[in-house]
């Protein structure tokens, strides 16, 4: 059985929400590999001037 077409109909509130959440979890994901790689980038800044100050 389809539903009636129309913006209230099921299938297409659940491609709404499935939207939605697919695009919060993108931009999670993206803010996290962002933090991530600063982090990174941090530590790797920080060992480099470790290794300098050793030689």
């Amino acid at each position: 059985m389809a539903p009636p077409p129309g913006p209230y109909s099921g299938t297409s509130t659940l491609a709404l929400v499935a939207r939605v959440s697919a695009f919060s979890l993108g931009l999670v994901y993206g803010s996290v590999k962002l933090k991530y790689l600063q982090a990174k980038a941090k530590s790797q800044k920080k060992a480099e001037a470790k290794a300098k100050a050793h030689h």
